[in-house]
């Protein structure tokens, strides 16, 4: 009887932690929400309590909540909860790439923030490591799970940013 309940008890439990990820559809779809809540403010809280609810988290979902979290500085009129908002979401955005220190598009999440906010602040430090990174996983032709869609548009705002030197852009000139 003690081994039933404890094998449900781990049936359940497998099930919880399935449950705490999104399908490859349901991200899809959370990019796209990402994308409208750049000027959404509504949204953007929706989008970040939803996402928040979701125990056990992989990378990848801490570093949308990180976004979201950077999103809500963006849509804050109070410049101490703006930088309240981008120190919590950079905090994020660190544990996410302690989960999953690979992932191209965590690092790009966190390169776009820094890159967005004001250097003057002191919070854009990782720039650099990011970019490295970014730059040796088209160097390496090694994507992960990214689609082309992200590969090229990830390439193309690089090259926009005026962060990368002629070598790294002719690099990533090659994926756009």
């Amino acid at each position: 009887m003690i081994k039933l309940r404890f094998v449900i008890l781990l049936l359940f439990a497998s099930i919880t932690i399935c449950k705490a990820q999104l399908s490859p559809k349901e991200i899809t779809e959370l990019k796209a929400d990402l994308i409208k809540a750049v000027d959404d403010s509504k949204l953007t809280n929706n989008l970040w309590d939803k996402l928040n609810k979701y125990p056990n988290k992989t990378g990848l979902i801490t570093a949308y909540a990180g976004t979201l979290e950077a999103l809500k500085a963006k849509h804050s009129w109070n410049p101490y909860n703006k930088i309240k908002y981008i120190k919590e979401s950079l905090q994020t955005m660190q544990k996410a790439i302690n989960l999953d220190k690979e992932n191209m598009e965590i690092r790009f999440m966190r390169f776009s923030i820094e890159h967005f906010t004001p250097s003057f602040l002191g919070f854009s430090k990782d720039l650099a490591v990011d970019k490295k990174e970014i730059v040796k996983h088209y160097q390496n032709n090694n994507f992960g799970v990214a689609d082309k869609d992200l590969i090229k548009n990830v390439a193309k705002f690089m090259i926009d940013s005026k962060r990368c030197t002629a070598d790294e852009v002719k690099v990533l000139k090659k994926f756009i």
